[in-house]
């Protein structure tokens, strides 16, 4: 009896597992196959399953846990615009995406040495502004303007810029991108909620 139960027992604790991998599987596959067809509902469904395991790389690369949040929206993002470009018979989703996010890691490097360089060009076009007296609190505004929009992910800044600069409404910026209405309006109300933020010890002298 003692010898019976003990070969029963792998069976029953394996079924379970196989079964749960291969549910796994189905889920993943339904996931992938609704991000590539538009459905937004697949969109968070990606993002509820593996936006841990893009921060962590985000973040191990980065050393910045904020900059790891900024990595990870842009890399379902990318996703989403670029979901015509998944071949499920090349990879898995997940390869996918760790694939953008070490693109995404790239650029948010390099983001940083085009901050500090921006930010040494408008100094310098300071020091060197003639005596008028608008001059240097213009070239400030687009200093401060610049450098915080340029700290931005490059969503949320291209979404404003394209609001502010280019005069867009919403809808042509969703339109622009390829990005859903809702998810631009989101966008562009973090990104300026940041910029607030961002300000609001210089605007009250802190």
């Amino acid at each position: 009896m003692t010898a019976h139960r003990t070969t029963g027992r792998p069976a029953t604790s394996t079924e379970p597992r196989a079964q749960r991998v291969r549910c796994d599987t189905a889920a993943d596959d339904r996931i992938a196959r609704g991000l590539v067809q538009g459905d937004e509902r697949c969109l968070d469904a990606a993002y509820q399953r593996w936006g841990r395991l893009v921060h962590t790389l985000a973040a191990r690369a980065l050393g910045d846990h904020r900059e790891a949040e900024d990595v990870t929206q842009q890399v379902f993002v990318a996703a989403w615009r670029g979901r015509a470009n998944f071949r499920p018979d090349r990879g898995t989703l997940p390869a996918w995406l760790t694939g953008i996010t070490r693109r995404k890691i790239a650029d948010a490097l390099t983001a940083r040495t085009r901050r500090a360089e921006l930010t040494a060009a408008l100094g310098a076009a300071l020091e060197h502004t003639g005596g008028s007296r608008e001059g240097p609190e213009r070239i400030i505004d687009r200093l401060v303007v610049t450098e915080e929009l340029a700290r931005l992910p490059r969503v949320q800044r291209d979404v404003l810029e394209l609001a502010y600069f280019a005069d867009l409404t919403q809808t042509q910026i969703a339109h622009r991108t390829g990005l859903p209405l809702g998810t631009a309006k989101s966008h562009a109300r973090r990104g300026l909620q940041r910029m607030r933020h961002s300000l609001a010890p210089a605007a009250t002298g802190g």
